[in-house]
């Protein structure tokens, strides 16, 4: 990751945990020699996969990946076609230039979906779409 987008993630993560957002970061990017690279994609690390993922389900959404980008940097093709794949399973995925970008974005999210209860609510695995309800 470059330094500029690796210092608005961090300023981005304070937020979140500062707001008390449940998410986590996808540690992808980075040099690696070619032995922790190799044993990484062994594990299953792929290309293209968004920067930070936070677990809020809403009425229309599973939860909301996020990809940070800073200045004109723009979407890899990886990026891209992860981008598809998310949304193709129920998921939203959003560039992210700022904190205010960021801010915008969630309130958007939270305002314009009603936030779905979690299994912790009482989901039945398998059954998810039966038992979404707004709160």
């Amino acid at each position: 990751m470059k330094q500029e987008e690796h210092k608005l993630q961090c300023v981005l993560v304070k937020y979140l945990d500062y707001m008390g957002y449940d998410f986590f970061a996808i540690p992808n990017g980075g040099l690696r020699n070619i032995k922790v690279a190799s044993k990484l994609k062994a594990e299953g690390v792929k290309s293209g996969v968004a920067d930070l993922f936070i677990c809020l389900p809403t009425t229309t959404y599973h939860g909301l990946f996020i990809e940070v980008k800073f200045g004109k940097n723009k979407q890899s093709d990886t990026q891209v076609e992860f981008e598809r794949i998310v949304k193709k399973h129920g998921y939203d995925y959003k560039l992210v230039y700022s904190l205010d970008q960021l801010i915008e974005i969630l309130q958007t999210y939270k305002s314009t979906n009603n936030q779905a209860k979690t299994y912790n609510d009482g989901y039945i695995d398998g059954m998810l779409n039966a038992q979404i309800t707004k709160v």
